[in-house]
Order: C-alpha cells, then structure tokens, then sequence
C-alpha cells in the first residue's frame, strides 16, 4: 500500500537544518547542503543553518533556541547518530524530545537494509516532538540523508500525502 497525493494545497514549512560534526565545515557539509537544497527544491523554506562539534551541550542550546523561534518548525539534524564515542545526537536530544516517533528509526534502518545490509544496525537514527515541532536525527553520510529524504521526509512533510503525513500533526 502506496502514499498517494490529495489535491490539498502544499504548505511551506520552515526547516532549520543542523549538521553535527568535528570536521565539516560550510564547504565540506555534503549531507547538510543535500538538505536545503532538497527541501527548497520542494517548496519548504530554510530557516536557520548551523554546523556544531560533537558536544552535546552546543547541540541541546541550537535544538532548544530553534524549538522556540516561531520561524522554525521543523528541526532536522544530521551526524552523530552512529555507536562510535563521539556519536551523542541521540542523547543530546532524547531528553528534550516530549515524544519519540518510534516507528522513524526503525522504517530508516528497514530502507536502509538493501542499500548497506546489516550495518544498518548502526545507525540510530530518531524522530520526536519538541514543543510543538519535529524533530529528526539522520546519520551523517550524504546516501543516508538521501534515503531519509527521499524514503521518508519528503512525503511525510508534504500535506497532500495522503493516508496521512506528519503535518497534520502540526495543527
């Protein structure tokens, strides 16, 4: 059973996008640079930008001013997801998070298994609701954003996707 697109008008969100990471920098940001083209290619708007260290204070301080900026409503992170020491997205995140959208890991990592097999594992990506906005954790590498994207994010953030989709909870 397919998404399918009702005639309901498709509204802009305002997407503030947040790299995690010791190394990237705005020129060597594949992963977060592949998001805002994507969702400006698809109507969305941008509204904050920011790479941050792997610390999980800088990344609760940037998650906490952008889940209360009224010109962000949804949240997406990519980096640190992983099991190494320095991936702490997750637990930076966790506690700020009123709900966790299960089921978004678990269909991340299901999409991922035909692309990388069992090292899909690794990845721990997450979804949740933060005052009123959503949240999402990506892995880092350029092809998981891809998968997220294209395999989840882009329908879901799409009002017209019909059974239903994540807007519709924003009302």
């Amino acid at each position: 059973m397919g998404h399918t697109h009702s005639k309901q008008k498709f509204i802009a969100l305002k997407i503030g996008v947040l790299t995690v990471s010791d190394t990237r920098t705005a020129d060597t940001d594949k992963s977060g640079q592949y998001l805002v083209d994507s969702l400006i290619k698809e109507g969305h708007i941008l509204s904050h930008k920011k790479i941050v260290p792997d610390d999980i204070y800088q990344i609760r301080a940037t998650v906490s001013n952008w889940a209360v900026d009224k010109n962000t409503q949804i949240i997406i992170i990519t980096g640190g997801t992983g099991i190494t020491h320095r991936d702490i997205t997750p637990e930076a995140v966790k506690i700020l998070l009123d709900k966790e959208i299960y089921g978004f890991g678990e269909y991340f990592r299901t999409i991922s298994i035909p692309i990388i097999g069992n090292s899909a594992i690794q990845s721990r990506a997450l979804a949740g609701i933060i005052n009123h906005r959503l949240l999402f954790a990506l892995p880092g590498s350029t092809g998981a954003v891809k998968d997220a994207w294209e395999g989840i994010l882009k329908e879901q953030l799409d009002k017209s996707t019909k059974p239903c989709n994540l807007v519709e909870m924003m009302e």
